[in-house]
This record gives C-alpha cells, sequence and structure tokens, in this order.
C-alpha cells in the first residue's frame, strides 16, 4: 500500500525558511505527478505546487511564486518543498500527494486526482 509522508514542519518567525519533505513508502515516486497543497485554519485546501512525472515541469499558486521551490529526488523517493521567506498567510497544514496525470501549462493541475493523501505537517509562521 502506497503512503505518503509530508515532514519538516515547524514554528518559524516571519521571513523565515523551510524545507518540507514527502517521502514515499510502498511505491515508486518518480512514477508519479506529486503535489503539496495547504489548509490553512478555517480555510479550504489549496493547491501549492506540483511537479511532473513525466518531464519534470513544475508548478506554483501565484501566491508561492518566487518563495516556493519543488524538486524531486527520485533516488530517495523523496518531493521536497523549500518554503523561503515565510509570511503568517503561510501558516496552514501542508499535504502532498499523488496523481497519475500529468499537468499541463494554462491548465489548473490542483484540480487533477490525486491520492494516497498521507499525515500533513504544520508550518506556522509568527509575525
Amino acid at each position: 500500500q502506497v503512503q505518503l509522508v509530508a515532514s519538516g514542519g515547524g514554528l518559524v518567525q516571519s521571513g523565515g525558511s523551510l524545507r518540507l519533505s514527502c517521502t514515499v513508502s510502498g511505491g515508486t515516486l518518480s512514477s508519479y505527478t506529486i503535489g503539496w497543497f495547504r489548509q490553512p485554519p478555517g480555510k479550504q485546501r489549496e493547491g501549492v505546487s506540483c511537479i511532473s512525472s513525466s518531464d519534470g515541469r513544475k508548478y506554483y499558486a501565484d501566491s508561492v511564486k518566487g518563495r516556493f521551490t519543488i524538486s524531486r529526488d527520485n533516488a530517495k523517493n523523496t518531493v521536497y518543498l523549500q518554503i523561503n521567506s515565510l509570511k503568517p498567510e503561510d501558516t496552514a497544514v501542508y499535504y502532498c500527494a499523488e496523481s497519475e496525470d500529468q499537468p499541463w501549462p494554462g491548465a489548473n493541475w490542483a484540480m487533477m486526482n490525486f491520492f494516497s493523501w498521507g499525515r500533513g505537517t504544520q508550518v506556522t509562521v509568527s509575525s
């Protein structure tokens, strides 16, 4: 059974950085598009970033462009999300999930069918 586990969250001050990890067990990460999502307190879950398995293209929500960087290490079966210049509005539980679909430029990748949602990791940014 495939399991994705997000880790690396914590409490940081505004302007700080964190590196989140999404580790896959029971499966091969390289075969899937991996997406990062977040759910701020009292709000709906939103897509943050994803990385394609077919061509390695990376996609970002407008709110995080220039601050967040997604990468994958297939040898370690891990996808990373480097988050810099953190803002209080980045406070959320961050999740990763996988998809068999491939994102396309101009399409809303967050609407693809993602599954194997794992336990999230809490990111809290203090002002």
